[in-house]
């Protein structure tokens, strides 16, 4: 999962709209002001080169012949574990088709694509810093509409109509979706839960039934930290987003998401409330709410894991395994910990899971770019990350025998048997209301008395910050 700071990102943004569009600022000023915003002077540098760009064409609107090429580049904010799995598939494509891939990390990558496209120098491929960015590019006509050459018979065999959904716009395809994770995982000590005679819930009552026999027993059922730097609050809107999912559905959710029901609703309010019964239940979380907003997501997930455990449950992303195998040298997948998925609230919507879809989509039309799109969403690209770990393929012809491990298998197959899927709820809202919903947890986990001032603020920051 890709943490980053949103605020330098912002200041970035504006940073390059100022550069493109007055006289404000020379080269010099535009490098001290995007290193002091957290850019290393490489990245600065390569960001101010950007700027510059010149149109070299890129898509082919007519019926002529596409373009041969012997490379092409794609733009991506991958880095360390994640990237070396995605050279993987790279590589796998090069040798298949000799078509050499030139991969260009940023940190930064909605600044330096948003630069490069008004630049009229779009890279061949980039990955999406969020669906919403992904929808205005296709919105705008920049991007490549793969169904104009895709063998979508074979597309709508190979993916659930959920996934062709998530990567389309307007009812065309424009994208594909390399890596899914969910974050519908509830994380466990199988060893623990079976010394004291615990049974893994399915719904949500069985849950704080669960939650309150661990309780009374003097222990702590949860752990729960909020802290993330820039971006704290994210774990808790993480819980609300799925809360919510699992009890109004994807009709409600998107309602909820574009504003067309205000925070008030509630729709919202039950949800916070469902929260609250974890965050302020009797003896679930150790220290309670301080520690919740001062403990770092990260370091709370290793709790119900330690000797002897200091909790019993833990709910993230599937991500989060990768925390543990860190922490916890030698640990083993579905022997000293396991996951299961979030329980019913709903069975109305049972099976609704949230998570992180990774996209990637074409800003020229050429043979390397097609072929590399197909290779992309094709059975044989998509079994490579998984083979890597973390990740998880909604191709339904990958089969299970890649994934590394039980636990990995596992969330492929929960994500494959999704009957309803959202993208993380705070993650398609404007980047600025994000931010206040995020606030607005913050101050719900510190005085829940105080939920309907708090939705209200919210409510009047989404009349402020949605456009018009």
């Amino acid at each position: 999962m890709n943490i980053y700071d949103r605020r330098a990102r912002k200041e970035l943004d504006q940073l390059v709209e100022e550069y493109l569009t007055t006289s404000n600022i020379n080269r010099r000023q535009f490098l001290q002001r995007a290193t002091a915003a957290g850019l290393s002077l490489s990245a600065a540098t390569a960001l101010l080169a950007a700027c510059g760009g010149t149109n070299t064409g890129t898509l082919n609107t007519s019926s002529g012949n596409v373009p041969k090429v012997s490379s092409i580049d794609v733009l991506t904010q991958l880095s360390g574990a994640e990237l070396a799995a995605f050279n993987a598939i790279n590589t796998a494509f090069t040798q298949k088709t000799g078509i050499k891939v030139n991969v260009e990390p940023t940190s930064d990558l909605r600044a330096v694509l948003s630069t490069r496209v008004r630049g009229n120098n779009p890279p061949d491929v980039a990955g999406m810093s969020s669906v919403p960015e992904f929808q205005q590019y296709a919105a705008q006509g920049k991007l490549l509409q793969l169904d104009r050459f895709f063998n979508m018979s074979q597309i709508e065999q190979q993916y659930a109509r959920i996934w062709i959904d998530t990567a389309s716009y307007n009812g065309h395809l424009y994208a594909v979706i390399p890596r899914v994770n969910t974050k519908s995982t509830v994380w466990y000590s199988p060893k623990q839960f079976k010394a004291n005679g615990y049974t893994p819930p399915k719904t949500w009552d069985e849950m704080i039934a669960l939650s309150n026999k661990i309780a009374s027993s003097g222990k702590y059922p949860w752990s729960l930290g909020v802290e993330g730097g820039s971006s704290t609050g994210w774990p808790a809107a993480d819980w609300v987003d799925q809360i919510y999912l699992s009890l109004n559905g994807p009709d409600l959710s998107q309602q909820w998401v574009n504003h067309k029901i205000p925070w008030t609703h509630p729709s919202v309010k039950q949800a916070f409330q469902l929260f609250g019964e974890i965050v302020n239940g009797k003896h679930y979380i150790s220290g309670a709410p301080q520690s919740i907003l001062a403990t770092n997501f990260q370091d709370a997930a290793y709790l119900p894991f330690e000797n002897p455990p200091k909790a019993y449950m833990y709910f993230l992303g599937d991500f989060t395994a990768s925390f543990l195998k860190t922490q916890f040298p030698g640990i083993q997948p579905g022997v000293d910990f396991d996951f299961f998925p979030f329980p019913t609230i709903n069975p109305q919507y049972a099976n609704a899971v949230t998570g992180i879809v990774n996209i990637l989509s074409a800003f020229r039309d050429n043979e390397g770019t097609r072929q590399y799109m197909e290779f992309l969403a094709s059975p044989e690209g998509q079994s490579i990350w998984p083979k890597q770990g973390g990740a998880v393929s909604v191709n339904n012809q990958v089969p299970l025998s890649v994934y590394p491990d039980p636990v990995s298998r596992r969330t492929a197959e929960l994500l494959l048997n999704a009957k309803y899927f959202s993208v993380g709820q705070d993650d398609l809202l404007p980047s600025t209301m994000e931010q206040e919903y995020w606030k607005g947890l913050l101050a719900y986990i510190q005085n829940p008395s105080q939920l309907d001032s708090i939705l209200r603020s919210l409510e009047d920051a989404a009349t402020r910050l949605y456009p018009s």
